[in-house]
């Protein structure tokens, strides 16, 4: 999946891997703009991460890593390039001080949580099921 829209590449390809507590452990830094919630790096000192650690943080997978578990989860969970995403491209420009931005991602994890709370089911990436079958 490549797009250059960063909260579509976070609806397709980020929201779908995180666990209930990793979605609204990033709502709520997000809602705050929480100085926790940083950019330009995965993770400074253990609570300070960005977006991908987390989602990470709260992940069964990728809990027990420190410093590199945003990038454990985007590999190894969300099956993305770290270097490529778009999302961790344009957070890392700005953070939580790119307004447009934050609310983008904090609409569509609202959206998800309002979604899941329903019972939908969740959006199937068929391509990336069939590369990686």
């Amino acid at each position: 999946m490549h797009t250059t829209d960063p909260v579509a590449e976070f609806r397709a390809a980020w929201l779908p891997h995180v666990t209930d507590a990793g979605l609204a452990r990033v709502t709520e830094l997000l809602e705050k703009a929480s100085p926790l919630l940083i950019h330009g790096t995965f993770a400074r000192a253990v609570p300070m991460g960005c977006l991908a650690s987390h989602i990470a943080w709260n992940h069964p997978q990728t809990c027990h890593f420190q410093s590199e578990a945003g990038v454990m989860w985007l590999a190894r969970v969300a099956k993305l390039n770290p270097a490529t995403s778009e999302v961790i491209l344009a957070w890392d420009r700005f953070g939580t001080g790119d307004y447009e931005l934050r609310a983008g991602l904090l609409e569509a994890c609202r959206e998800e949580a309002a979604r899941r709370a329903a019972g939908a089911p969740r959006p199937v990436n068929r391509v990336r099921d069939l590369l990686t079958a």
